[in-house]
């Protein structure tokens, strides 16, 4: 904020500065320095020019919290608007207020008041649940054709304050159906506060927007503006776009702004869908040198430990990093269970059930399942382990011959053993040849 308000000080030419809500964060207290800086920045807009503070989010700003700031004033005084109403900004740089008349209202009844320079149609945020239960609605839907009502409400007194050559101003703070969030993705509820039409009922030259923290405007036809400002800062990993604040030029029948940048940490969010990828990261965080860092993956319960969180900080570190913030989600394996295997009679039955959960072939299981329950699977296997130690080298090179299953037979079976024949090996002659012989690997097997 600093740079921002350093930067608005050196304007040659300022009427107004306008606060649209959310100026504290997170129900600050008073004795905190982060509100005793907030209240010197005001201080020093308040040197400049007459300042206008609208109540923001309750979150953030609870009822209450921008009141201390009636109290400060500099050259010129500082307005908080914290009901809906209308509030004028005379060229005596005052504020006067529509709820201060003979007969309070939050529309000025009858003539403006004089020497008027500015009007400002004030609508802070809304508390939803007590706004209902006033109307008597039955859903918070309703929210948004109550506001619109309040909107038109604004649109005589902006219409006569235009038609005498006063620039008209909306001030609001709340979401805009169809506006894109920081990280840009569409607000596109039934139960947020307005509507492009709605607000350019108000019949006002421009509209300035608080809440939605990335910049952002709409057009009418006639040249009347409604802009999102954003935030000066990044507060949220992922914000894309630029940060700063807008400069309005407002006149009685038309309004346009430009964004002013200011200086923001660069907050990089990386999402990983399994083990996260260091070429990767080193890639982004080349691209934002200090920025800081977040990364997210989302591995199964058995590669938690594929991970390295050392070696992903190092490599964000030697990128450019300025902090690395690592967050690992693990995702419970699901182990697959084959559903009424144990109403199988027979081991054969259950096989059988278990080939059919994980879809595997079950003939050559059960083939083996046979060997193993008639005792005949140890010799298979040693003979096949025979004949393949007696292979040559060149026959291991052949392909093994597939025998033919014998029509007759009805177990598995394989032809007697010959007995080994003894063979004298001497340094002069070479070993004679084995005849050729099939084998049967265990992985063929089993």
């Amino acid at each position: 904020m600093h740079a921002a308000v350093t930067e608005i000080q050196e304007l040659p030419d300022l009427d107004a500065v306008v606060i649209s809500g959310d100026a504290t964060d997170h129900r600050i207290d008073l004795h905190s320095p982060s509100a005793q800086r907030l209240a010197a920045h005001v201080r020093a807009l308040a040197e400049k020019a007459p300042v206008l503070m609208l109540q923001g989010t309750f979150s953030h700003e609870p009822l209450g919290t921008l009141d201390i700031f009636r109290h400060i004033r500099g050259r010129y005084p500082v307005y908080v608007a914290s009901e809906i109403h209308q509030v004028a900004l005379t060229r005596a740089g005052e504020w006067i207020s529509s709820l201060g008349q003979d007969i309070p209202d939050y529309v000025f009844s009858g003539s403006l008041p004089e020497d008027t320079k500015i009007l400002c149609s004030c609508l802070p945020t809304v508390n939803k649940a007590d706004m209902v239960a006033t109307v008597g609605a039955d859903d918070h839907t309703a929210l948004g054709d109550v506001l619109t009502q309040l909107l038109q409400d604004f649109a005589p007194s902006n219409l006569a304050a235009r038609s005498a050559g006063i620039p008209t101003v909306g001030v609001s703070h709340g979401t805009v159906h169809g506006c894109l969030t920081e990280q840009g993705v569409p607000m596109m509820g039934f139960d947020h506060e307005f509507t492009v039409g709605s607000l350019f009922s108000a019949q006002a030259s421009a509209f300035l927007l608080g809440h939605i923290h990335k910049h952002q405007e709409w057009d009418s036809p006639d040249h009347r503006r409604i802009a999102y400002p954003g935030s000066i800062g990044r507060l949220h990993y992922g914000e894309a776009g630029e940060k700063g604040w807008l400069l309005w030029d407002v006149g009685p029948d038309s309004a346009r702004c430009v964004l002013h940048p200011t200086p923001s940490r660069q907050l990089l969010h990386i999402d990983f869908d399994g083990t996260p990828d260091v070429e990767a990261i080193r890639q982004a965080v080349k691209d934002a040198p200090g920025a800081f860092v977040r990364i997210r993956y989302h591995v199964p319960e058995d590669q938690r430990h594929s991970v390295d969180r050392d070696l992903i900080n190092q490599v964000v570190q030697q990128a450019g990093g300025r902090q690395c913030k690592i967050e690992g989600r693990i995702l419970p394996v699901t182990r697959v269970r084959a559903e009424g295997i144990s109403q199988g009679k027979t081991l054969q039955d259950k096989l059988r059930r278990w080939c059919e959960t994980t879809e595997t072939p079950a003939e050559p299981l059960l083939e083996r399942l046979e060997w193993l329950l008639k005792g005949d699977a140890p010799e298979i296997v040693v003979q096949q382990r025979l004949k393949l130690l007696q292979r040559t080298p060149a026959q291991e090179s052949e392909p093994d011959p597939v025998p033919e299953a014998s029509p007759e037979a009805t177990e598995p079976s394989l032809p007697p053993m010959d007995p080994p024949a003894t063979v004298a090996v001497s340094a002069e002659a070479p070993r004679a040849a084995e005849p050729p012989k099939e084998a049967l690997s265990l992985m063929d097997l089993f």
